[in-house]
């Protein structure tokens, strides 16, 4: 039974590690833009929370309607940023890394280092739980099921129903024939980063919920968010929250039948098996050469090609 509980736990908070990982999956996937600086949007929207929810009385989920239009601009702005300098794909990386030290030291001097938590006065959700039969859920790991698949589901309908969505898709196949097709990847990419930030927002507020904060803490979440963007398949939303949850329920069963210590031993080296079996990922099907002209004709485009046939 303990077994049980700790698989269902952590496949329950597997839902928060997909949410912090789909923003980072997405802008890599479409924009080849490795983000490292989302890190910091999550930390500086967690702080964000328990400063609105302690000082201000907010309920700590409703501050997302403060910090989620605050990182939905700062994350256009990033991205924005990136496009205007031309910033590569491996640059990316080390300039986003920048930018994330740079916010945790923000947040650090502002803060200050200690550990920082909501009380239960102010954040009633952190002691309750719920039981079904001999199985207790803690509401926490409820809402960040919940929330994410909500999130994620919705931006995977948006990606597919949507002409903007499709849009993306197409940029994100082939750069140059979206682009010949008059699809501004400027004005798409700016949006995407944007609503990349938003998820940060709520990824920052779920993580705020259940657990204590200090500065360093972002670079914790390195090595389990590039698991779940690795196993899901970069780029892939659907893919990313199926990855969270089995990162989730593999980790609560490492805990328990071996150690907390053995977790990422078994989590990377099933990284490695899945690098050598399937490279693109798990939940990643290989696309199809027509893969761009379907996606940009069901967009509603001509499908001319400058003069080829």
């Amino acid at each position: 039974m303990i077994t049980v509980q700790s698989a269902l736990t952590g496949l329950l908070l597997g839902g928060l590690y997909a949410l912090m990982a789909a923003g980072v999956s997405i802008t890599w996937g479409v924009l080849r833009i490795i983000n490292l600086a989302h890190f910091g949007l999550i930390l500086l929207s967690a702080y964000l929370t328990v400063l609105l929810a302690s000082a201000w009385g907010m309920d700590p989920i409703l501050t997302v309607v403060i910090t989620g239009p605050a990182m939905f601009v700062a994350g256009g702005a990033l991205q924005w940023a990136y496009d205007r300098l031309g910033i590569s794909e491996l640059n990316s990386l080390l300039v986003s890394f920048g930018l994330l030290i740079m916010t945790v030291q923000v947040v650090s001097n502002i803060f200050s280092a200690d550990f920082r938590r909501m009380s239960a006065e102010v954040n009633p959700y952190a002691t309750a739980s719920v039981a079904t039969g001999r199985l207790v859920f803690p509401v926490t790991t409820l809402l960040a099921f919940l929330i994410a698949v909500a999130v994620i589901g919705a931006a995977h309908l948006v990606l597919r129903g949507t002409f903007p969505g499709r849009a993306l898709r197409a940029f994100a196949e082939d750069r140059g024939i979206a682009g010949a097709f008059g699809i501004d990847h400027r004005t798409l990419g700016t949006l995407l980063g944007a609503v990349s930030g938003a998820t940060a927002a709520v990824a920052g507020m779920l993580f705020a919920l259940a657990n204590a904060l200090t500065p360093a803490v972002a670079f914790e979440w390195f090595g389990i968010v590039f698991a779940v963007v690795i196993l899901g398949g970069i780029g892939h939303l659907l893919g990313t929250l199926a990855a969270g949850l089995l990162v989730g329920a593999l980790t609560g069963v490492v805990s328990v039948l071996l150690s907390p210590a053995a977790a990422p031993l078994v989590l990377f080296g099933a990284i490695v098996v899945v690098l050598l079996l399937r490279p693109r990922g798990l939940f990643v099907r290989t696309a199809s050469s027509a893969t761009v002209d379907a996606v940009v004709r069901s967009a509603g485009r001509p499908a001319q090609r400058d003069g080829r046939s």
